[in-house]
């Protein structure tokens, strides 16, 4: 099939408001030199349209296979686009260290563009996770040349969703290194240890100490891996170089950012975009019912950042919309417009009760639950925001609440529906045998045929002086959930959980106290969850009163 009728196939499949128009000259391969003399492998995809604006995507992920459609796709709509392999990756020289080259790399391959006949003096940015750290990284330095960015489930600053509450979000770090490590193995070796199920990266997973865990799924120790084990305190000198949240305020470049609600990234994305709106920054954003690499997100971000790009290159007039556009989980829900992030909304307490129950009203006196958390058994993590979609998202929770170290609250059913949408937060009082432990607290819609399905959740950490300990030994624990947007149904219920971990998502808590990577003594312990008027253990919900300013809208994105 021809290279454009490809193109127009793609953009009717992926109902792009306009197809690909203009023929594609290919050049791959160039090469791009780094002020380090590093050849930094790039491909570049010329329409045959004079005059036209310039979009970069740098990568980790190779320059084929997807890529090639998605730059025939772009460039067929009128732009030049550069698709560069970051140092260490597909061909370009180097090692790979994540994070550590990519503003000066960006920075070069920016001043390479300005000696090409063809460039005419301002650029976009498009890509997704990895692809959108390389975009902050260079954003501030950039000035007006950058003209805009399509930031796809990313933010600027990984080291919060690296070690979210302070844990270490193991699965998808582990994932990601092997994930890199396996774009260099023969494809079709690649493709037999994905049918078998990546029977390596479960066993690393469970592996200890977590030092060991990177050769027992790739076979070789990878540097990153090992740093990040080794610098996981809030004070770590190494990530000041490698988080770029600080400059916001700098970045001139309109920002498009599309998320999900089940993505890594989302608290951090979120973050960024309230920075980039009080810093005056045009922004907008989109949330939707996705994982981390949901097909429909992808669809989504290309429709939304074409458009972007479109508006601010082109300076073809934009698609009308909203500032915020959300999708409201749940029976009823649908997508909504809002003029910003979060939405007015009341935050209405759910408490903890005796029996199992939850309810708005406080609670009243009444013993503590009491649970144990066995590192050597770790409570299992179930869906929720993880790198692989398939293992992702919102599923039946009832056989990992059906274990005895995990306390199960549930509020009764409802008789009208409850819409929350905002930042959700716990505040559970813990008194534990231990010093070192986790607290991991879920929300769950449970419908009418008592499936428990996970809407939001958090962990956080707790390390002697971490927290103040009130004279009876107990410790308040906040824990900020992910954001939400969700529309409980009536008959249906709400649900909590409360346990002591979420393995291999979050790395498991020994008990000890012991270095990250070095670990190896696993120590059991009881736990207290209390509930009582002195103590009073609950969920606050940002709820949306009825008849708010979340307008329902027709266009459904897939």
């Amino acid at each position: 099939m021809p290279d454009l009728s490809l193109a127009r196939l793609a953009a009717a499949v992926l109902r792009l408001p306009t197809a690909a128009t203009h023929r594609v000259d290919v050049t791959r391969g160039v090469t791009v030199r780094a002020r380090d003399g590093a050849r930094l492998r790039t491909d570049h995809y010329a329409p045959r349209l004079p005059g036209a604006p310039t979009v970069l995507i740098r990568t980790p992920y190779g320059r084929g296979g997807p890529m090639r459609l998605l730059g025939r796709l772009v460039a067929g709509r009128g732009f030049h686009l550069v698709i560069q392999s970051c140092r260490g990756t597909d061909g370009s020289d180097g090692v790979f260290d994540p994070l550590v080259h990519e503003r000066d790399d960006g920075l070069d391959t920016v001043d390479w563009l300005r000696r090409q006949p063809w460039y005419t003096g301002r650029f976009g940015m498009f890509g997704a996770s990895y692809q959108g750290f390389v975009q902050w990284a260079l954003a501030a330095d950039a000035g007006d040349e950058l003209a805009a960015m399509v930031a796809v489930v990313t933010a600027s600053t990984t080291r919060d969703s690296t070690y979210a509450g302070e844990s270490f979000a193991l699965d998808t770090v582990l994932t990601w290194a092997e994930l890199l490590q396996a774009q260099t193995v023969p494809w079709l070796a690649r493709q037999w240890e994905l049918k078998r199920g990546q029977p390596r990266l479960a066993a690393a997973l469970a592996h200890l100490p977590l030092a060991e865990a990177d050769r027992v799924a790739t076979g070789v120790t990878v540097p990153f891996f090992q740093e990040w084990l080794r610098h996981h305190t809030p004070d770590a000198d190494y990530w000041r170089t490698r988080v770029f949240d600080a400059r916001i305020a700098e970045v001139r470049a309109p920002v498009t950012m599309v998320s999900g609600w089940q993505d890594i990234f989302l608290p951090a994305q979120l973050a960024d975009h309230a920075a980039l709106r009080a810093a005056g920054v045009p922004t907008r954003l989109t949330v939707g019912p996705w994982t981390h690499g949901s097909p429909g997100l992808l669809a989504e971000a290309l429709r939304e950042g074409l458009g972007w790009l479109d508006a601010h290159l082109h300076g073809r007039p934009p698609s009308p919309r909203a500032p915020v556009r959300v999708h409201v989980g749940g029976d009823g829900g649908g997508w909504r417009d809002l003029p910003e992030w979060p939405p007015p909304a009341t935050g209405t307490p759910w408490h903890l009760h005796a029996g199992g129950r939850l309810d708005p009203q406080p609670p009243a006196a009444s013993p503590p639950d009491t649970i144990r958390y066995d590192p050597a058994d770790p409570t299992p993590s179930l869906g929720g925001p993880l790198l692989v979609a398939q293992r992702a998202g919102s599923v039946d929770n009832r056989r990992v609440e059906a274990r005895p170290d995990v306390l199960v609250y549930t509020g009764a059913v409802l008789t009208g529906p409850v819409e929350v949408v905002g930042p959700v937060h716990a505040e559970i009082h813990v008194r534990s045998e231990l010093s070192y432990l986790d607290v991991f607290v879920r929300l769950c819609d449970v419908d009418r045929r008592g499936r428990s399905w996970n809407v939001c959740d958090g962990l956080v950490r707790v390390a002697p002086g971490r927290f103040p300990v009130d004279p009876d030994g107990v410790t308040r624990v906040p824990v900020p959930l992910w954001p939400v947007a969700h529309r409980f149904a009536v008959g249906h219920r709400l649900r909590v959980q409360v346990s002591g971990g979420a393995h291999p998502r979050y790395a498991r808590n020994p008990g000890t106290g012991e270095p990250l990577g070095a670990a190896i003594t696993l120590r059991a312990g009881t736990r207290q969850i209390l509930h009582d008027p002195s103590h009073p253990s609950r969920l606050v919900l940002p709820v949306v009163p009825a008849g708010s300013q979340l307008v329902p809208i027709c266009r459904q994105p897939v």
